[in-house]
């Protein structure tokens, strides 16, 4: 059985990271470099770099900040924020960064998948969705959350498989930042009717939300942030604890 994986995210605010609940209410968490290099030091399996505030804003995601994150990691590193061509892919893969995450611009232009796939691969191609039950349906979000549409979260994860993704961040936004735990219903059926891997976001509260997102919620990777950000559980003692319950990690 392929190991299960822990992932810190850092969400990047002018050069800041940042962590909220339910996308917003955002508060500071540290210095992104800092927190990359004790998260690669802790045995984190991979990291994500998000720069929320880049498609909004409707700028680049900071490439030098990526170039100084990257410096001080030896560990899997996936960026997102702002991405919307290949150029600017190739901008982030040369400054760095191992993968990239994209999300309200696969959205708007579906195409744009296939063609990183086509130029990168699909194994450092990561498709994010944002999702909220909207009257009992799942329903993408795009612009951090902020602009809703009528996609539906199964139809779009299978529609980003068919195009080649590598692999699939799926956050619940009504989980977000509530540290109640992981959506793992929705998580289970996106984990079983596809066949690339899904990473759980949004709801880490406790050790026992990370069992339970691989073990109900069958997810391949679980990313959290204020959990790891304000020391609130140490990644070390984490995979301690899923090893204890029968989950293969990398310690």
């Amino acid at each position: 059985m392929l190991t299960k994986r822990i992932i810190p995210c850092l969400d990047i605010k002018d050069g800041r990271t940042v962590k909220g609940v339910n996308f917003v209410d955002l508060r500071d968490a540290g210095d992104p470099v800092e927190l990359a290099e004790f998260y690669a030091k802790e045995g984190a399996d991979e990291l994500v770099f998000l720069d929320i505030s880049a498609t909004e804003e409707r700028r680049k995601t900071l490439a030098n900040l990526v170039r100084r994150v990257a410096a001080k990691v030896n560990i899997p590193f996936t960026v997102g924020g702002g991405i919307s061509s290949v150029a600017d892919v190739d901008l982030l893969l040369h400054n760095g960064a191992d993968k990239i995450s994209v999300n309200s611009s696969a959205v708007k232009n579906p195409q744009l998948i296939n063609d990183l796939v086509a130029k990168f691969g699909s194994q450092c191609i990561v498709v994010a969705i944002d999702a909220r039950m909207v009257e009992g349906v799942w329903k993408v979000h795009l612009v951090g959350g902020k602009v809703p549409t009528d996609i539906e979260l199964f139809a779009w994860a299978r529609e980003v498989e068919e195009r080649g993704a590598g692999e699939i961040l799926f956050t619940s936004m009504d989980h977000d930042g509530t540290k109640n735990g992981f959506a793992n219903e929705a998580l289970a059926r996106l984990s079983t009717e596809r066949n690339i891997p899904v990473i759980a976001s949004g709801g880490a509260g406790n050790m026992q939300h990370f069992t339970d997102t691989f073990l109900l919620g069958k997810a391949d990777a679980a990313l959290a942030a204020s959990v790891f950000h304000f020391k609130e559980i140490e990644i070390e003692q984490l995979k301690k604890h899923l090893k204890d319950q029968g989950i293969p990690v990398r310690i």
